[in-house]
């Protein structure tokens, strides 16, 4: 996940984060590749002893690659609910500091005051991309840059003062539907909902459960 950065160092880090996303979603990628073989190779194992009339251990392989195959599904369904990143930067700091491992729950934000990982806004330009998909598995996720934000307030709440910039942030105005509005604890070093306003909620990836 990537840090909140000013942006003249963001072309400079740019690189660097996008080597570090394809690097997790090539591992994730072969760890699931392997689970699959080794389901398939058990499977065939069990159907060769089979038909060569020896179905106890026929049927050891087959409960091995049933075993092996609910682990590949098991795996899949934990990581579009679940998934794990690393923290890099200061814009949460003291509660969240540079290097933590923290597990998300995948799913829009429920309350104000929850941490999220949110996927981090261009600079004076749009999101390049459609916001990523709930069923996105690990390796779509790690291709994306991310941040770590808390929650402010939520759709038809109150913009809390001096949250928002321009005429968002007037008084009485509250977040749109479909919006919320997310700061970092350490403002000094925080792009949020100060400098671009509301967070669409469907960029939002999950709130945090806890640190590693």
């Amino acid at each position: 996940m990537t840090s909140d950065i000013t942006p003249d160092a963001a072309a400079l880090r740019a690189e660097t984060a996008l080597d570090r996303a394809r690097h997790r979603s090539h591992r994730s990628l072969l760890v699931r590749l392997a689970l699959l073989a080794a389901a398939a190779l058990l499977g065939g194992a069990s159907v060769a002893l089979f038909l060569a009339g020896a179905p106890a251990g026929g049927a050891l392989c087959a409960a091995g690659a049933l075993l092996t195959g609910l682990g590949v599904l098991l795996a899949v369904a934990v990581g579009r609910r679940l998934v794990a990143v690393t923290v890099d930067g200061r814009s949460m700091e003291p509660a969240y500091r540079d290097g933590d491992r923290v597990l998300v729950r995948r799913g829009a934000p429920a309350a104000v005051g929850e941490v999220v990982v949110v996927e981090r806004p261009p600079f004076a330009s749009p999101w390049y991309e459609p916001p990523l998909s709930r069923q996105a598995g690990a390796g779509a996720i790690y291709a994306r840059q991310w941040v770590i934000k808390r929650v402010a307030a939520l759709p038809g709440d109150p913009v809390p003062p001096d949250t928002l910039p321009g005429a968002a942030g007037e008084p009485g105005a509250r977040v749109p539907a479909g919006m919320v509005v997310l700061l970092g604890d350490n403002a000094e070093h925080s792009y949020d909902s100060r400098q671009v306003g509301c967070f669409p909620a469907e960029r939002v990836l999950g709130a945090v459960l806890r640190t590693f």
